[in-house]
């Protein structure tokens, strides 16, 4: 895990989310998926400078969709954020979770 894979994932495991339980590296089909909230059939991917070069877009966009096929809703976090701004990218996720389960 990247370090601020890591991070994200401290502050999911290490809260009371509400009954939410995520799951870190888990596989998908073709995918390893950074984080996962089986009960709102909710992707979490955090993105670093690299998804933004080459082909990398285009390449997340193929995954997205193969995801959002299985049902699987992604929702994907800049690293920067996760840094610089923990608490308000955990409020989002929390926030994408519990949509999904209304």
């Amino acid at each position: 895990m990247s370090p601020p894979e890591l991070r994200l994932w401290v502050a999911l495991r290490g809260r009371a989310m509400g009954g939410l339980k995520f799951r870190r590296q888990h596989p998908m089909g073709p995918y390893i998926l950074d984080f996962f909230c089986a009960q709102a059939r909710l992707a979490i991917e955090v993105d670093g400078m690299s998804h933004l070069a080459d082909d990398h877009p285009a390449r997340d966009a193929r995954r997205d969709a193969w995801v959002e096929d299985q049902g699987v809703k992604t929702l994907r976090v800049g690293a920067v954020d996760v840094r610089d701004n923990l608490e308000g990218v955990v409020d989002i996720i929390v926030r994408a979770a519990k949509a999904r389960l209304a």
